[in-house]
């Protein structure tokens, strides 16, 4: 019997019984050598995710029992449907052990929110969170302080009124950015948040299990219907990217080994810091606007580990240009050298940044063609990459306004939350979440300006050129949401240098002024610290 011809890397695999002459393609990491006696080391997530039936077990029977608390393998699934359980350090009391609770993120691609669902969250806040809401550099919604018993309340509202958490968190592809400029006369904008829009749901979770964690099994219906493009293209599988009849035809049983991040925009816009993300996304137009294709870049990420020093951030390398019909197939294709290749014994070694730099970009390039089909283009000249924060008010290009607000350190509370809340009701004003933490209020009337202007000062939010000179000087400010209850973090992290940790009068003071910035090559990071009262220039880390 004669065999298909196939790419390299590929190999088949007979079925059994080997009389009935049947073969099967398998995935390019499938072993050709019969497995040993000895498996190979996975880490204890690995584990709980291939034992869950697909993220539901043992987490659905634990969301109902009496206890305040979820167990570790729960507390792992938990984080795919949205959320992480924590423990209020400055709400201990003595003898009582932790106090649980529990963060929700949303999913907001492109961080776009119409103004039903800013309503909920802002409302959810203050029923059941903490009475603030926070907004992330993914642009996403977070509450906090959430109680085990008002999880399935939490997350069936916002799943009602047209949310999601669904991949916010977890092993998979997270939150998708995207340029968010609300132009509607400039197409490639536009086009950056459709697409953002739709690598979400072309890498969302597929089984069900989150209707039935949290709906009971009912799967609500969007009134947004999927493209119909990237329903096709998911279920293609001409070169090995799916497993066949899987509920997760994309993921598999096991997801990704870490988290996956995505990030759209147009030429000269790094408004959602590009090539810090695994994949960047650079929509491609020619002079009348229309599509053409997209660059790619691949590799970024700036976490790491606290003294491990085989972690580092890494900047992402341009990697290639593809047409507009084949930017779905690219995207699975990455997604499955990184399922595939990238290592499930240490998850600090995860992510694809580590798998890039161990290969090297051409061997890289070389087993995500094979799951692609064919060879990529060359990645094409880009101009000058500029940073935006669309603060201020601006012309969306039909006549409406669009007007930026900072909320310093992302978190919306107090007077100026209850003034968001009046102007975004007043008016039905759909909002969008900026990588910087920042609301843009979009489709404003310009005879509504006045009022909302008036309305927020009132609040307390003051316009971007109102602030002081030590705001307008320092890069843009960003602080860890989750500083009382993140196990990483010191109590007082959060905490500005105008209102420092709690010492004993005795502790000498700190060096409470630190700023960081990405380096190249072997400087991967730089950090500068200086001691209260010896505080440099800022203008010269603007």
């Amino acid at each position: 019997m004669l065999l298909p011809t196939l790419p390299s890397g590929l190999h088949l695999q007979r079925s059994s019984p080997v009389s009935n002459r049947q073969a099967v393609i398998t995935n390019v990491a499938t072993p050709s050598k019969p497995p040993t006696s000895r498996s190979a080391k996975r880490s204890k997530v690995e584990t709980i995710k291939e034992k869950s039936d697909y993220l539901r077990h043992p987490l659905m029977s634990e969301l109902v029992d009496e206890k305040p608390n979820i167990s570790e393998e729960a507390m792992q699934l938990m984080k795919f449907h949205g959320s992480y359980q924590q423990d209020d350090r400055e709400k201990r009391s003595f003898g009582s052990g932790k106090a649980y609770q529990f963060m929700m993120r949303t999913r907001q691609p492109a961080g776009a929110s119409d103004n039903q669902l800013y309503l909920v969250m802002d409302e959810l806040a203050d029923k059941f969170g903490n009475g603030t809401l926070r907004l992330t550099t993914r642009q996403t919604y977070q509450l906090h302080g959430v109680l085990k018993q008002d999880l399935k309340s939490v997350f069936s509202t916002v799943i009602r009124n047209m949310g999601s958490t669904l991949g916010a968190c977890g092993d998979v592809n997270r939150n998708v950015m995207a340029a968010c400029a609300p132009y509607k006369n400039k197409p490639e904008y536009l086009l950056a948040q459709q697409y953002a829009n739709d690598f979400a749901d072309l890498l969302a979770p597929q089984s069900g299990a989150y209707y039935d964690v949290w709906l009971d099994g009912e799967k609500f219906v969007s009134v947004e219907r999927e493209n119909p493009k990237v329903t096709a293209d998911r279920a293609f599988n001409k070169f090995g990217t799916n497993f066949e009849n899987s509920p997760e035809p994309i993921y598999g049983a096991q997801f990704l080994p870490r988290k996956f991040k995505i990030a759209v925009t147009v030429p000269g816009d790094n408004s959602v810091d590009l090539f810090t993300n695994d994949v960047g996304v650079i929509v491609i137009c020619n002079p009348q606007g229309e599509l053409q294709g997209f660059n790619l870049t691949v590799g970024g990420g700036m976490g790491r580990t606290h003294r491990n020093n085989d972690t580092f951030p890494r900047i992402a390398d341009p990697f290639c240009y593809v047409d507009k019909d084949d930017i779905f197939h690219a995207i699975k294709a990455i997604v499955a050298t990184q399922r595939d290749y990238g290592r499930r014994d240490d998850r600090r070694q995860a992510r694809l940044k580590y798998l890039i730099h161990e290969w090297g970009l051409e061997k890289f390039r070389s087993v995500v063609e094979q799951y692609f089909g064919k060879k990529f283009e060359a990645f094409k000249p880009m101009p000058k990459w500029e940073f935006f924060d669309y603060l201020g008010w601006g012309e969306q290009g039909d006549g409406k306004l669009f007007y930026g607000i900072y909320v310093q350190n992302g978190r919306v509370k107090g007077d100026g939350k209850k003034a968001l809340r009046a102007v975004i009701e007043k008016y039905n004003i759909p909002v969008t979440i900026t990588a910087n933490q920042n609301l843009i209020l979009r489709e404003v009337e310009p005879a509504w300006k006045e009022d909302i202007m008036a309305t927020l000062a009132a609040g307390g939010l003051k316009d971007a050129f109102e602030w002081d000179s030590i705001e307008s000087t320092l890069p843009p400010s960003h602080v860890c949401p989750q500083a009382r209850t993140c196990e990483q973090e010191a109590p007082a992290t959060s905490r500005s240098p105008a209102a420092p940790p709690r010492r004993p009068s005795s502790q000498p003071a700190a060096s409470v002024l630190m700023i960081t910035a990405p380096g190249i090559g072997q400087d991967k990071q730089r950090v500068r610290r200086w001691p209260i009262g010896a505080w440099p220039d800022l203008r010269a880390y603007a």
